[in-house]
């Protein structure tokens, strides 16, 4: 039983650094790229002209960041099994792994509030326009 389980999680391990390339690649795109335009998605600008602009550049961004999560989350999918080991040699592993979900998960969820954020500014805009 101990060697099958051993057998195991260097299965894992192999699968792991497999996968990891894929971690990798997102985990960089993130940080280079994604949170970079995020953050200019901050301050929008005060015309429904120009916001809408915005949300045009906004949306083929969001094509690219949703893709990448996507990768992402299915990646992580495939390493689900790894939260039945606790060996000290997978925990490292483990750690890698935890890290990569969370990054993705807080880049998702601000991407996720940012298209809301636009879209809902956008109608105000529209709203407020019509009023005019």
């Amino acid at each position: 039983m101990l060697s099958n389980k051993r057998i195991q999680e260097l299965e894992l391990v192999m699968e792991f650094e497999k996968v990891e390339e894929c971690f990798k690649e997102v985990s960089s795109w993130i940080e280079n790229v994604g949170r970079k335009r995020l953050k200019e998605t901050i301050n929008l600008d005060d015309s429904l002209e120009m916001l809408l602009q915005a949300q045009k550049q906004f949306r083929e961004f969001d094509l690219v960041a949703s893709e990448y999560c996507r990768r992402g989350q299915e990646a992580l999918k495939k390493m689900d099994r790894w939260e039945d080991f606790t060996s000290v040699d997978v925990q490292s592993y483990r750690v890698k792994l935890q890290g990569y979900r969370d990054q993705l998960e807080e880049f998702c969820n601000q991407l996720d509030e940012n298209r809301h954020r636009i879209c809902e500014t956008v109608r105000l805009y529209e709203f407020f326009d019509k009023v005019r």
